[in-house]
């Protein structure tokens, strides 16, 4: 018999509609899932059962008093803990923020509630999501659900860890250098770093540099478009705005669209130097290639459409905007040693260096969109390397700088895409030997999201991924 989360978000909500199920029970069955897997794998920093319970007992066939039926209606989710969600413990993966409540949620929190998605808490992330795996010293690491020993990527590596182990459908997460689709990449999953300007991060959150957006992780392209379709609704004055689709499309109707003949560029080559991708990422972009080739499109090889510079510039912004969350200078001392060599470095550029750094990468974006034009996606490995033991990482006894050539290394393909600004998806088309997933990244157009999630469909309908499951399913 069927159990209750190896249905689809979207088969969930469609229960919902018909009375087959009723939210509570869903979200339910999802509580026990977290009570019983959720402190072996570090998905959730705080759940928050009280309060989904009464939600979901408040809505009738999935719908909140005075709203209109949505697509996902009924349907839990989680949010990253990165996010601001009222009344709710936020805490960025930081002690210097433990116990810090904030008083108003985030836009996208509005905005999937408003849709009738019921949220069981926050998810794991490392602090300030600087880091591409998560861990953090107030709920430890996130753990990857094919392999306890290793970590599951970050920065929204709780939210992968939940949707992989069946502890919600679909998940919030966020991307400033890679971070969903590092943890899709190492969890098996779907994860879409959206356009920037897609997705409103008001009323409180600012980026000057334009590099963090938000997004969804789920196990299937369809359940990411209905919750793309929640999302992405601006607000006011928000400074950058990616067209919206034309009046009376979604995105998950694109979802169901066939995508036509494509010209598709491949490389696999990072833009920093010095960085060996393992043979089984390369194994992994082989096979997707020869997928999207079966399909009809027109795969080629393409130069690395970015130089070396490009790490550098990525570098010296991150750093300064690591200063974004206010610290008392008596508190410094609780962040982690990795954070702090962040802090410090970004004290040490002066305005004139960030804005040439900032000026630097929109220079670097501009030519890797204008040399790719004549391709309607690009196809790259999504990480240098699989999945890493927790302690690859580990920030106790290992020098910061050690640590930051590390995760330089395992994340060589992600960040240049946030500098762009464009579409990228993790397809989990490929597995190790021993289970271990490994992903595959096709970036879209600029603001291409509807046709890249039509490829994405339709690659997933030829190589079908969602029926693999973690040992703990």
């Amino acid at each position: 018999m069927t159990q209750l989360h190896e249905l689809t978000a979207l088969e969930q909500a469609a229960a919902v509609r018909t009375g087959e199920v009723a939210p509570a029970e869903l979200v339910r069955h999802y509580l026990a899932r977290i009570e019983r897997l959720n402190e072996r794998y570090g998905a959730f920093v705080t759940v928050t059962a009280d309060q989904a319970v009464a939600q979901a007992e408040a809505m009738t066939g999935g719908t909140a008093a005075g709203e209109p039926p949505a697509p996902l209606s009924g349907v839990p989710t989680a949010i990253k803990d990165l996010t601001p969600t009222a009344g709710v413990p936020t805490a960025y993966g930081s002690r210097a923020y433990a116990g810090h409540v904030p008083e108003r949620d985030a836009h996208v929190v509005t905005l999937l509630r408003r849709g009738g998605m019921i949220s069981l808490g926050k998810t794991n992330t490392p602090e300030f999501g600087l880091c591409c795996y998560t861990d953090n010293d107030l709920a430890g690491p996130a753990r990857n659900p094919w392999d306890r020993a290793r970590g599951a990527g970050g920065s929204s590596g709780g939210a992968a860890a939940a949707v992989a182990l069946g502890l919600a459908p679909v998940a919030h997460g966020s991307d400033g250098g890679g971070s969903i689709r590092i943890p899709a990449s190492s969890c098996g999953l779907f994860g879409l770093k959206t356009s920037r300007g897609r997705i409103s991060p008001g009323p409180d959150a600012a980026d000057v540099s334009g590099l963090a957006v938000q997004g969804p992780l789920a196990r299937t392209v369809r359940d990411a478009a209905a919750m793309l379709d929640l999302m992405a609704v601006p607000m006011p004055g928000d400074p950058h705005w990616a067209p919206p689709l034309p009046a009376g499309e979604t995105f998950l109707g694109h979802a169901g669209r066939e995508p036509g003949r494509l010209r598709i560029g491949r490389y696999a080559k990072p833009a920093a130097s010095g960085v060996d991708v393992d043979p089984a990422c390369i194994d992994a972009w082989e096979h997707a290639s020869r997928v999207l080739e079966g399909l009809g499109h027109e795969v080629e090889d393409i130069p690395t459409p970015f130089g070396p510079e490009a790490s550098d510039l990525f570098v010296k912004v991150w750093g300064v905007q690591s200063l974004g969350y206010a610290v008392d200078a008596d508190a410094e001392e609780v962040l982690r040693p990795v954070t702090r060599a962040w802090r410090e470095y970004g004290r040490r550029i002066d305005g004139a260096a960030f804005a040439a750094a900032v000026g630097g990468m929109q220079r670097a974006a501009r030519a890797s969109i204008e040399a790719t034009a004549r391709y309607d996606a690009v196809l790259t490995p999504t990480l240098a390397a699989l999945p890493q033991p927790v302690e690859y990482f580990d920030e106790k006894d290992a020098e910061p700088l050690d640590n930051l050539r590390r995760q330089s290394a395992f994340s060589a393909f992600t960040s240049v895409y946030n500098m762009t600004g464009q579409p990228v998806a993790n397809l989990p088309l490929h597995r190790t030997g021993d289970g271990l997933p490994v992903g595959v990244s096709l970036v879209g157009r600029p603001a291409g999201e509807a046709g890249l999630l039509a490829l994405c469909a339709q690659v997933e309908a030829a190589a079908p991924w969602d029926g693999h499951r973690p040992p703990e399913w």
